[in-house]
This record gives C-alpha cells, structure tokens and sequence, in this order.
C-alpha cells in the first residue's frame, strides 16, 4: 500500500512538471454579446513553457463554452496534438479519490460532549470505508463523513477548463491568445418614452442578461444587434437573477458592420454570473411625438352583423440618427406631478431615420360601429354596403384612421362620399377629424370579383 501510494505521489509531482505556466492576470479582455444570445470571449494570457512541458491547462472558461468555436494563436513552434474540455464537479468520492497519499485529518468523538481531530494519510477508501495511517504509523479505519480535508488537490479542476496536450523544442516565454462562442448570455434593449407637453425624450437601456457559467471582471463589453445565422439553437435556462445598474451612463458608440448593428461600450464592465447588468445608451431630447388613432375593421364582404371595434392608440416619431436595437418600449406620461403608465410596446430592429410606433393601448373616449346594409352576390361578382359610425366622446377633435381589409384587384370597386387611399397593399384606408363630443358617419359600397 505504502508504495502504490509512493508510486501515485510522484506521478503527480512529474505530471504537474510538465504542465505549462500561465499568467493568472488576463490582458485586455473582451466580450461582444449578440442580441440572439450567444456571445464571443477573447482572453489573453503570459504564457511560460519549458522544453519538457507536455500540456497547458487553461482554468475559467464558461461552462456553457461552444467546443467547437475554440480559437487558439500562440508561438508557431509550440505543436498542439488535441484538446480536452474538462470540468470536475466536486463530490465526496473524487475528494477522496484525489486525497489519497495526503494528509488529512480524523474527526473521532472523544466523549459525550467532545471531538478530537487526529492527523493522518489517507491510504484507501471503499465505499464510506477509509483506511488511514496516523502520524504515530496505526493503520485505522474511519467512515467517510469523519474525514476533514484541508484543501481540494490540484488535479480536481473544479472550474471549467481547457487542457492542450503539446510540445515545445525549446523554453519559451510568449503570448497565448483564445477565442471561443458561449451561450446563454445575450442582451435585450429597453426604452423609455416620456411623453411631455413641451419636450418628449427618449431614453435606452441596454440589459445584458448572463448565465453562461462564467463572471467577467474588468472587461470591453460589445454588443451586436441582429440576428445571427447559426446551425444549432441553444435553448437559455431560467434563474433566479439579480439586477445591477451600470455605475457609469456614457455615450455607447455604433457601427454598422457586415448587416448588423455593433455598439461599443466605453467603459469597462463586470458581469457576474446568473446576474443582469443594465447600461444606458441612448438619450434623445426634444423629440417631436405625435399621437394617432386607429382601428382596423372587419373585410366588409365577410361581415356579418353589426360590432363595435376599439380604437388603439399609438405615439408616433421619427427622425433618430441613431438605429435602435429590437426591445420593449414603455411610454409614460405626468399627470398631477405623478408619472402614470401609458402603454408598453415592442419594436423590431429599426434602422436610423425610420418611423417609430409605439402603441400605448385602446382609447377609452374613442369608438368604431360597422354595421351591414346590404349584401348581394352573383355568380361573379359579390357586393357589400357598409355604414361606418366614429364616436368622438372626449373634448378634443380626434383624427381616426379606418383600416378596412379589401383586394383591390383589377375590376373592384370602393365608392364613398369620403375620400380614401390603399395602404399596406390590402387596406382600403379613410382619414376622418371627428369634432369633440360627436359622432360622424358615412357608407361605402365595396364591390369585387368573386
């Protein structure tokens, strides 16, 4: 038994021989996480080899590592000849396992009321049943849940780590610099939209959401908005998270770059794991916000009897010379010096300049009645009139949009005494200013090819 565990001893010592040396400070670290919820990890590290070093064991990288993204540059003279993603999960037999030959110590009740330790090696264990030799050289026995460990040995890596088996003709000292994809980590993008008599601003949040099994500490964070192409989904597990506020709320620059957005963020970041980190980038002032309203109705060839439809409301602005990444965007308004809730919306991915409609809800003074007159169908031909009725019960003139679906194909035919356009393709699309506290009605006839 003694020389077995002489034998594991040494092969130990000889194997921590031959493993390269890497600084434990990172240079330069980066992150750009992707709205689609992946994100590339560059890290650099010192590293110091000697000519009999045969692997280099790179410790901390996220558990939920993409192997096959792994990107390593170093001195072309070192040859790499695999690697291994090794993660040891700690568990009482690997404790035991890598404990044996070393010291430890024995818990043993030494009365009703009290427990001695005893120092001793550990020399084999089966099961709960450990055989140790003490310092006085006694071969005893003791259960599993009675051994104390001083420290978790070397060779149990018990964070998620990279292993290279290599060969290097000669000592170096160089640059070891990786690259790699993990998941579970992305960004979503929050507005805030403030409506004010005077000036209506804008505000963005950019809130990155990590649960990839790593902590980043003093790192470049970058974001890309846009949707990457990948072949495999890796679907994001729910946590238990926590929400940190920048420390700093700068200017986040932007770039366009291959069909996405990339934004910059000008200070360095750390990101815990299981964790939301939240930084502002985007601030817009004065904004000129206009409010429009709005119901789409039923395609007046298929409607059968007399409804209701709610007019939704929306605040409407354009004219950013920035391009905002897809979020949610929440709208509030101050009523007696106290902030109330308009509406909560989202936005897709919208390039600089473009339109941005936020729909706040329905309008509770606004209303919409379609009622059938009169429907007649030929072997052809079908033909529908409709009575269209705008309630305006508030104390402000209103202007509502009417969105009837209808094919104006070739031979159809719309005729009003209102004047209409088609938009969106499909709709046949009135304008009406309804007065304060009054009700406008008007008919159309809508006729078509069957």
């Amino acid at each position: 038994m003694q020389i077995k565990t002489a034998l594991l001893t040494a092969s130990l010592f000889l194997a921590q021989l031959s493993a390269a040396t890497l600084s434990k400070e990172l240079m330069e670290p980066s992150l750009i996480v992707y709205s689609s919820g992946l994100g590339v990890v560059h890290e650099s590290r010192e590293l110091t080899l000697e000519a009999s070093d045969k692997e280099i064991l790179y410790g901390d990288v996220a558990q939920s590592i993409d192997i096959d993204s792994i990107s390593i540059k170093t001195d072309p003279r070192v040859q790499i000849f695999s690697q291994q993603y090794r993660f040891d999960q700690l568990t009482k037999d690997k404790l035991l396992q890598a404990h044996i030959g070393k010291k430890v110590e024995i818990r043993r009740l030494k009365s009703a009321y009290e427990y001695e330790r005893i120092q001793a090696t550990l020399l084999a264990h089966s099961g709960d049943e450990c055989t140790l030799r003490t310092l006085d050289y006694q071969i005893v026995s003791a259960a599993s849940s009675d051994i104390i460990f001083e420290t978790i040995p070397d060779e149990l890596i018990t964070k998620p780590s990279l292993l290279w088996n290599i060969e290097t003709p000669e000592p170096l000292k160089t640059t070891l610099e990786l690259d790699y994809i993990i998941n579970q980590i992305g960004f979503s993008s929050n507005y805030i939209l403030f409506l004010d008599a005077n000036s209506s601003s804008l505000s963005g949040w950019i809130s990155i959401d990590n649960r990839s099994g790593k902590s980043f500490s003093n790192t470049q964070l970058a974001l890309v908005a846009g949707d990457v192409n990948r072949v495999n989904k890796i679907d994001t597990r729910v946590h238990k998270e926590q929400l940190v506020y920048a420390a700093k709320a700068m200017d986040v620059k932007q770039e366009a770059f291959e069909g996405y957005h990339y934004y910059t963020v000008p200070f360095r970041v750390s990101l815990a794991n299981n964790e939301k980190t939240q930084i502002k980038f985007l601030q817009k002032n004065n904004l000129n916000v206009e409010r429009e309203y709005e119901a789409t109705l039923a395609n007046p060839l298929y409607l059968g009897s007399e409804s209701k439809v709610p007019v939704m409301q929306y605040a409407t602005f354009k004219g950013l010379d920035a391009p905002l990444p897809k979020g949610v965007l929440r709208t509030y308004g101050t009523l007696h010096e106290k902030t109330v809730l308009l509406g909560e919306s989202s936005i897709s991915h919208t390039p600089k300049g473009e339109q941005i409609k936020a729909l706040l809800g329905k309008n509770f003074d606004l209303s919409v009645t379609q009622k059938p007159l009169k429907l007649q169908s030929a072997n052809s031909w079908i033909s529908s009139d409709v009575a269209y009725s705008l309630r305006n019960a508030s104390d402000a003139p209103k202007e509502i949009t009417l969105l009837i679906p209808f094919t104006t194909e070739a031979g159809s035919i719309v005729e009003s005494s209102q004047s209409y356009t088609i938009t969106k393709g499909n709709f046949v699309t009135f304008k009406l200013l309804v007065d304060a506290n009054s009700t406008q009605e008007f008919t159309v006839h809508f006729e078509s090819r069957k």
